[in-house]
């Protein structure tokens, strides 16, 4: 007589944590796949039916059907018509007593790989530029840095349009417009908001479809720079660049930020003959500071004397709250030595992975050969619906939404800031981008503060990790204001007070005398 399991045995064996990031069908999957795996569940008994099964664990019935059908497609689960789904009897007893009883292997030390130069630098890269392991809850966006908020997004539209482009457009019918500097009309329309809202001159055929902003730098710096060629780099410095460079082996110059950003004349002092600049010029991450319209000159005319290239990073530029967004660097080069670069991770969403080159028009064609031994062409679709969702009016009427959500927000976060630390911490420039930095007293480590945070359920990056070079680290916090609504910034800065107070009683506590 085949055995049957009443749907309450079931809660026995499938606990839903709805808090959790794995999806609940797949939460069913795998607590049904490990009770058949370790016996929990005989082979040949009947399970309850997927409606019965629904109403005990309180989840619709198509949750339930997509375990089951995966468990089934699998073979731990068999449906016969009219029976019912059963447990199958075909699993070898010995092959489950081996999964059961596996004792995994004592550790012991890979061997030794051969690697490549830039493999074994790829390898110490790894090891020596990773963060420490701490994590806060996936869920957490509290303090979240150069994150926009994807609650904010139209994604009902952007599906309406994909829909829309899908219907109207068989893939193969754009296959053309698809060359190695990637699809035209959008190449077209960045060419044209480049143009009018950031002031930078240039003509479609000079404008590169990316991967990102690390895409495009890797290409300019594998096309502009031979080994051991200098670069100057702000300090602190916008992490993945320095990962880029030193892979290439570029010489890194790093060079000190102040309050007009990049000093020019220190660089110049130290390294007249480098090849290569990398700035942020309209917000200098990670400190917020903007290179002054003197120090633009400065940086443009010695890089026309020396023969250097200039790499902008306008990574953020339309967040700026008070007066207009300050044109870009590139646009006052009248000598074509900047290399301009933006991304759109920042102001529509980071899983569009879309960026922008534009090269001067005398790299065209190196930038063109580059994509081509480089191969990196890019799927035709995200390029096609972003450049409708242009062309359409809705991406100028989303940065304008934005840059009010965003502005009410730092207003409320400055506020909240100067309420639980006011006098503690030394705040940046908070009148463009998605962040403040926040610099801690002296003798305080960020990395603690950090880790204190973490445990708080906040992400807030150590600002000494920025730097480069034998430079004595500043310490501070970046903070990031744009992912998180006004409430949800009421919740999380006493937190963070909570946090640095409770380093700053451990420090106070390590450096008393004892008794």
């Amino acid at each position: 007589m085949t055995k049957s399991l009443p749907a309450s045995f079931m809660l026995s064996i499938i606990r839903l944590e709805s808090q959790l990031p794995t999806p609940l069908y797949r939460q069913i999957y795998e607590a049904l796949r490990q009770a058949i795996i370790t016996r929990h569940l005989d082979a040949g008994v009947r399970l309850p039916s997927t409606r019965d099964l629904a109403e005990v664990l309180l989840v619709s019935r198509n949750t339930v059907i997509n375990a089951i059908d995966q468990l089934i497609a699998e073979g731990y689960l068999e449906s016969r018509t009219g029976s019912g789904t059963f447990v199958t009897s075909e699993l070898p007893e010995e092959s489950l007593s081996a999964f059961v009883n596996h004792t995994p292997p004592e550790p012991h030390p890979l061997p030794k790989r051969d690697l490549s130069e830039h493999g074994t630098r790829y390898d110490w890269l790894a090891q020596r530029f990773s963060m420490p392991r701490v994590s806060p809850p996936p869920s957490s966006l509290a303090f979240n840095v150069g994150v926009p908020d994807l609650r904010a997004f139209p994604f009902e539209q952007w599906g309406q349009m994909a829909a829309r482009h899908f219907r109207d457009h068989p893939p193969l019918a754009i296959g053309s417009e698809q060359g190695l500097a990637g699809y035209l009309p959008l190449r077209e329309a960045v060419a044209e908001y480049l143009r009018v809202a950031r002031g930078v001159r240039c003509e479609t055929e000079q404008v590169f479809i990316t991967a990102g902003t690390q895409q495009s730098l890797y290409m300019a710096v594998r096309l502009l720079c031979n080994a051991g060629d200098a670069a100057w780099v702000e300090n602190p410095l916008y992490s993945p660049v320095r990962n880029v460079l030193y892979a290439e082996k570029i010489s890194l110059v790093p060079i000190p930020v102040d309050d007009e950003g990049l000093d020019v004349e220190a660089g110049i002092h130290q390294a007249p003959h480098a090849k290569l600049v990398y700035v942020t010029p309209s917000h200098q991450f990670p400190t917020g500071s903007t290179l002054s319209l003197a120090r633009r000159m400065k940086l443009l005319h010695w890089a026309e004397q020396a023969g250097a290239w200039i790499l902008e990073d306008d990574y953020d530029s339309e967040f700026r709250y008070s007066g207009y967004p300050l044109a870009s660097l590139q646009g006052l080069d009248v000598h074509n030595r900047v290399v301009y670069m933006g991304t759109f991770s920042k102001v529509l969403f980071p899983g569009l992975r879309l960026g922008y080159v534009v090269a001067p028009p005398d790299l065209v064609k190196a930038f063109v050969g580059a994509r081509a031994v480089m191969g990196y062409t890019l799927p035709l679709e995200p390029q096609a619906i972003t450049t409708q969702f242009i062309r359409e009016g809705h991406f100028t009427r989303h940065i304008r939404r934005m840059r009010k959500l965003y502005a009410e927000r730092r207003d409320v976060f400055m506020e909240e800031a100067a309420r639980y630390l006011g006098g503690l911490l030394e705040f940046g420039p908070s009148d463009a981008g998605m962040h403040v930095i926040a610099w801690l007293p002296k003798g305080m480590d960020d990395r603690q503060v950090w880790e204190a945070a973490a445990r708080q359920g906040l992400r807030t990056p150590p600002a000494s990790t920025f730097y480069v070079g034998n430079t004595s680290p500043r310490q501070g916090l970046l903070l990031g204001f744009s992912p998180i609504t006004p409430d949800e910034i009421r919740t999380a800065m006493p937190k963070l007070a909570q946090a640095i107070e409770e380093v700053m009683t451990q420090s106070a506590d390590s450096s008393s005398p004892s008794r």
